[in-house]
């Protein structure tokens, strides 16, 4: 390595981090890395090049990536860094309270305590959750106790070797531009670690009358003296989940779920799925063998941190006698249920999904007299629509309750679910039943997406370029009337980087019209592609045809927007 003038300058800067890296393990790993570049390993010089050659970048979803050392990794120093950020982004800002809750993932606690401990060191006042806990209850614990700010370390259902830090702003949502920026910019401007105060104690541990006033606040989204008769077999996929849900059932007069034993305790290794993500394949197979014995009336699974809420409805064309809704099933579900139980004020209350979601909701609410907004992607938009009763996203992820908690909550949905299960139920009638309804009501709206994982991010880079300078005049046979430009701002909304093409209908085939909206992840290293074909169905004994139009049309939609995309 001597003689070469990037790989010196690495090795200083590596020994630079190791210098000040608080965390005995990172410091082993970086060291032993070293030492290995130093005897002339090209992988371990590769692997050091790749952790050092950028910062992980905070933005509007915060901090999120494989734990490890180094500045491209989530680590102690990482968290202190942007903890230290943050607090002079709170001082600045009024100072007060933040309010830190942390999952069961690998360093969760730590990167807890460390962000407590920088907030008191920096004159402020902070308080941790009392214990691994679902991110909603801390999303509810910012506004309950009148935070300026809060921390939720997750990675949310990312693979076990990631961890993240999402932060809120003081009216309990994620923090959207320009405070990102901000922000950002207060992290970039910390000095060496030596210089960022961390007293080891001074910081406040909330007691369990916390979570016992989510739980209140969470019951009341069901109404009072409904059936309750209701079978779920529920699975916490390793995480955070169990004890809050189950606890929410019993102060709401469910009956207690049947748990997958096998995933009802916290496990950051996560060792029965590949991903411990409801919509990835193989991690529902486990609710789905609990609920073949169990025979429920529904399955309700939450991710790690119990922010999300999938469901599982009984199908005997299904492989195993179960079909998991779509998000925007159950997004459509939860929405015509808030409406039949009178728990909206038409003219007033608003209905929010983000821009990939099904446009049904657009059509329930116009039906209903709600009012109606499209979003970009993620919570932090939809928890702020003016005047908003129900928001969702097609990832799973449902705000129920947006005075109470302004953010996606998989305990709240889950009780709406069961509500809805258990009046279905007593009526004779079912989950699936009732998308049947609103199929023929206001027309199949069937949705898919095609999602690319690569390892290599320019891939990505590369598929929005050329679908923005080779843009397809067709998709499935259907022509594309009008393509927008997400990062100029279409619609009105925030500029951001997606494409999103309307696409014409076919009387012949029996199609209404086409979506289909491509964006990268923010949360991971994926091309993402949201699929939407709306066919019309004119009575009960259409509906099979309408299915079977519907999936043509999407498969083709995929393949189609693959070729465009070059992917």
């Amino acid at each position: 390595m001597d003689g070469d003038a990037e790989p010196v300058g690495l090795v200083e800067r590596v020994r630079r981090w190791i210098g000040e890296d608080p965390d005995e393990g990172t410091r082993g790993e970086l060291e032993g890395l070293l030492a290995a570049a130093e005897r002339g390993d090209e992988g371990a010089l590769g692997e050091l090049g790749e952790r050092f050659a950028g910062t992980l970048e905070f933005g509007t979803a915060g901090l999120r990536g494989a734990l490890g050392g180094g500045p491209a990794r989530m680590n102690r120093v990482v968290v202190i860094r942007a903890a230290a950020g943050l607090a002079a982004y709170v001082r600045r800002h009024g100072g007060g309270l933040v309010v830190v809750g942390y999952d069961a993932r690998h360093k969760s606690e730590e990167f807890a305590r460390d962000t407590a401990a920088v907030m008191v060191g920096a004159g402020l006042r902070a308080a941790l959750l009392p214990g691994p806990l679902p991110t909603p209850v801390l999303a509810y614990a910012i506004r309950h106790t009148g935070a300026a700010a809060g921390v939720m370390v997750t990675a949310s259902h990312n693979p076990p070797q990631d961890n993240g830090y999402k932060v809120y702003l003081g009216d309990g949502s994620q923090i959207v531009p320009p405070a990102d920026a901000e922000i950002a910019g207060e992290i970039a401007a910390v000095g060496p670690l030596a210089g960022v105060p961390r007293p080891t104690e001074g910081w406040e541990v909330l007691g369990e009358e916390i979570v016992e006033a989510y739980l209140d606040r969470a019951a009341g989204v069901v109404a009072a003296g409904g059936p309750r008769a209701v079978d779920v077999v529920y699975t916490p996929l390793h995480g955070v989940g169990r004890g809050t849900l189950t606890a929410a059932f019993a102060k709401a007069g469910f009956p207690a779920p049947v748990t997958v034993a096998e995933q009802a305790e916290p496990d950051p290794d996560f060792p029965t799925v590949a991903f411990p993500n409801p919509e990835e394949p193989g991690a529902m197979d486990l609710a789905v063998k609990a609920a073949q014995a169990a025979r429920p009336d529904v399955v309700i699974a939450n991710d790690p941190d119990a922010d999300r809420c999938a469901v599982a409805v009984p199908d005997r064309d299904a492989p195993g006698g179960w079909r998991m809704l779509r998000g925007d099933e159950l997004g459509a579900l939860l929405a015509v249920h808030l409406v039949r139980r009178g728990a909206v004020e038409p003219g007033q209350d608003v209905f929010a999904a983000s821009i990939v979601s099904s446009s049904l909701l657009s059509r329930i609410a116009a039906h209903a007299g709600l009012g109606y907004e499209d979003t970009l992607t993620g919570f932090k938009w939809i928890s702020r629509v003016p005047g908003l009763r129900y928001g969702y996203e097609e990832a799973l992820g449902y705000c129920v309750d947006p005075a109470g908690v302004r953010d996606k909550d998989g305990i709240t949905a889950a009780l709406l679910v069961a509500e809805l299960a258990a009046e279905l139920k007593a009526a004779g009638a079912t989950l699936a039943g009732l998308l049947d309804e609103l199929a023929l009501t206001h027309g199949l709206h069937a949705t898919d997406q095609l999602s690319v994982r690569v390892a290599d991010l320019s891939l990505i880079g590369a598929a929005m370029k050329r679908l923005r300078e080779q843009p397809p005049a067709a998709l499935a046979g259907l022509a594309v009337t009008a393509a927008d430009d997400l990062a100029a701002g279409a619609g009105g909304l925030p500029p951001t980087d997606g494409l999103r093409y309307h696409l014409s209908g076919d009387p012949k085939r029996g199609i209404a019209a086409a979506r289909v909206v491509v964006r990268p992840s923010g949360t991971e290293p994926k091309l993402k592609c949201y699929l939407e074909v709306v066919v019309p169905v004119p009575d009960p004994a259409g509906l099979p045809a309408a299915r079977d139009t519907a999936a043509r049309t999407l498969t083709a939609l995929k393949d189609d927007f693959a070729t465009a995309a070059g992917i």
